[in-house]
């Protein structure tokens, strides 16, 4: 198989060569890539740096996420982990929403878009949630773009952090399903 920065994108890609899948010990490798690639760690808050054994551990947990209002799963695009998908904050019929690409050279190639489908209609059939909150960076365009063709609707700009070195305002969203 190609590594995943020369992988012809364009007609080749479409919502069925994306997957959600459990993560598994065997990922660790590669989210020791991400960790050693400046620009993912800078856009998802990931200490850049990081030593590998606490690295592992942290990846340890992931797998072996014991939580009741929390779930991280693999983003698979051709057969390959690219990044992750998380519900958090899982109460009742609500859930925040969260992906990560940890594949840079693919980011702003619909593949954000289409693994947060695929997580919604998991979270909708599966645990019956229908209101999902999301929250991003007012300089992450692509990202409120992605949330907006989603039909995610703006409810507030509360808060701010560092997002690709500078500081950004935060905005919350929520898109609500029907039951």
């Amino acid at each position: 198989m190609k590594p995943a920065h020369t992988w012809p994108i364009g007609n080749e890609m479409g919502k069925d060569s994306i997957a959600l899948r459990p993560l598994s010990v065997s990922d660790y490798e590669t989210v020791l890539n991400w960790s050693k690639d400046d620009l993912f760690c800078s856009a998802n808050d990931w200490e850049k740096n990081r030593n590998e054994e606490e690295l592992y551990k942290w990846w340890l947990h992931c797998v072996n996420n014991e939580a009741d209002d929390f779930i991280r799963m693999g983003i698979e695009f051709n057969g390959k982990l690219i990044g992750y998908a998380d519900l958090a904050n899982i109460e009742g019929h609500s859930a925040e929403i969260g992906i990560a690409i940890g594949e840079t050279s693919l980011w702003g190639k619909g593949i954000g878009y289409h693994s947060t489908l695929s997580l919604l209609k998991y979270a909708s059939t599966e645990l019956g949630i229908t209101i999902f909150n999301a929250e991003t960076h007012e300089t992450n365009t692509r990202s409120r773009k992605m949330l907006q063709n989603l039909g995610f609707e703006e409810i507030s700009r509360i808060g701010s952090e560092e997002y690709l070195g500078e500081d950004s305002q935060l905005i919350q969203y929520r898109l609500t399903k029907n039951a």
